[in-house]
């Protein structure tokens, strides 16, 4: 019986990578614009052109005028995304409801977060008056070891990221027209040439990055300057934090990403890869 349960966890594994695979390279053709749902579309991907005339207008802009460039764009279609973890999300919060108190915010619970992170949260609620959205996987952590084994995120970090933070993502962004995120040029090589306006296509809307051109030290400024509440495990060594499992300190000159799955490769979770645009969407 052990031996037919392993073969079976093997199979459906397998299985589910190829799913997770296909997801990342089908590509949905809509009026001659790419986007990987039909269903959820709600706003036309921009020609290349207007995503260049945009982020040229707001090339030397603030983060709080992207922010509000995009309240006004975009307004109850816009959602922001904190995870209570970065720097970058915490600060953005913090110029966000300054601008539009009534933000709609949500963050990915992925069973798996750190006490700390739902301490800066619960902080994040009494200093905001926020109330943040949680979305997560229908799948219990109990569920998915018996699905898949246990201690997915060794053997496919990939697919229990796309379990547990890549779909409720998608589902918290169904019916936006725009997600605010906390992305910056500086934070890895996979992110370095982030704009601050860009067209998301893995999830078929606009995706704002406020922050594009900053770099970790103006971060700091800005948090220390207007108090705004942070995780107390950046002052433990963790420039980036993510889930229990998957996140450790980074030590000396390494990557401030460097302690995201250490050892595996892996610097995304998926939730900002870009997908290749077609010939027909970049034109």
């Amino acid at each position: 019986m052990l031996v037919i349960k392993v073969i079976t966890q093997t199979i459906t594994i397998l299985v589910a990578t190829y799913k997770l695979y296909l997801v990342k390279c089908l590509r949905y053709m809509v009026n001659g614009r790419s986007t990987l749902s039909l269903v959820d579309k709600i706003v036309e991907e921009p020609a290349k052109e207007e995503l260049d005339r945009i982020n040229a207008e707001l090339e030397d802009a603030t983060p709080q005028e992207i922010i509000k460039w995009a309240v006004d764009r975009f307004g109850d279609g816009l959602i922001l995304a904190c995870s209570f973890g970065g720097i970058s999300g915490m600060a953005i919060l913090d110029m966000a409801v300054k601008i539009k108190p009534d933000i709609d915010v949500f963050y990915i619970d992925t069973d798996f977060l750190f006490p700390e992170t739902h301490q800066t949260k619960e902080e994040a609620i009494k200093r905001y008056g926020i109330k943040p959205i949680a979305f997560k996987t229908k799948l219990t952590p109990e569920a998915q070891a018996e699905k898949y084994g246990d201690e997915l995120w060794k053997r496919n970090p990939d697919l229990c990221c796309h379990i547990r933070k890549v779909e409720p993502t998608r589902e918290a962004l169904k019916g936006r027209s725009a997600w605010i995120t906390g992305l910056r040029r500086d934070q890895s090589s996979t992110r370095r040439n982030v704009r601050p306006v860009e067209w998301d296509y893995k999830f078929g809307l606009y995706k704002i990055n406020p922050l594009a051109y900053w770099n970790e030290k103006e971060v700091w400024r800005y948090i220390f300057k207007h108090n705004v509440p942070y995780n107390p495990l950046h002052d433990q060594g963790y420039p980036s934090i993510g889930c229990t499992h998957c996140t450790s300190p980074v030590y000396g000159s390494e990557d401030s990403r460097a302690g995201r799955w250490a050892g595996t490769g892996k610097v995304e979770c998926g939730l900002h890869i870009k997908l290749p645009q077609t010939e027909s969407s970049s034109q």
